[in-house]
């Protein structure tokens, strides 16, 4: 895969007329874009679709989680979107229940092991008995036995989830900050050119890119950035 599939531009913006501008000023240069809660609730999923039709990827990040036949309805639907990729939390039994129902299709299934914005007392305090290392190769492992395409986490602990989901399975990994760009709310982050050193297959850029004063630039400095650490 070239850099362009691999770069997934995050969507967090509020309005559509605000996504709508982002994928019009990044043209060509961009291929699959994320959309999650914020986009979801303002009209969204349509605009997932019309992504879609238009020919470019959509990485629908709805974490799902409920019980196994919500879970299987809901993927079922997904699927009928024409979304390349999906998110649901990694417990074992979410996880059965979307690779049944997704079952023959191509939607990428991404088990979310712990979220970017997580430390160690984060975890303890959710109730975890495992530090965010620990818990996230144990939901690879559990991703892995459930047939998933693929996992959601830091880029800190992709060269680890590689050694254990194998060369096949994705590793989508958010909290990419170019060097000098602000953290924000994230915790475990990690530059684009090293994520892919360390195994992450798609990486995911929201701000430094939304935000950016030139989006379309920071895409293709991200890109480029990429593109080095692919063919070093």
């Amino acid at each position: 895969m070239s850099a362009r599939d691999r770069l997934i531009v995050g969507l967090d913006v509020p309005t559509i007329a605000e996504a709508e501008k982002v994928v019009r000023t990044l043209g060509s240069t961009a291929l699959f874009y994320k959309i999650g809660y914020q986009l979801v609730f303002a009209g969204g999923l349509e605009f997932a679709r019309d992504l879609a039709k238009d020919g470019k990827k959509v990485f629908l990040d709805m974490k799902l989680l409920d019980i196994d036949n919500t879970v299987a309805k809901g993927v079922e639907n997904i699927v009928k979107m024409g979304m390349s990729m999906l998110t649901l939390h990694a417990y074992p039994k979410a996880m059965a229940a979307a690779v049944s129902a997704a079952k023959g299709s191509d939607l990428c299934l991404l088990g979310v092991t712990v979220l970017t914005s997580m430390d160690a007392k984060d975890v303890i305090d959710a109730g975890y008995e495992y530090d965010p290392h620990t818990l996230v190769l144990r939901r690879a492992e559990q991703a892995r036995i459930a047939s998933m395409g693929g996992v959601v986490c830091s880029a800190e602990e992709a060269s680890a989830v590689r050694k254990i989901v194998g060369p096949d399975m994705a590793i989508v990994t958010p909290g990419i900050r170019p060097a000098g760009a602000e953290l924000g709310d994230q915790k475990r982050v990690m530059t684009p050119a090293d994520a892919l050193k360390a195994g992450s297959s798609h990486l995911v850029v929201a701000r430094p890119i939304v935000k950016a004063a030139d989006p379309l630039a920071a895409t293709r400095a991200i890109l480029a950035e990429m593109d080095g650490a692919l063919t070093a």
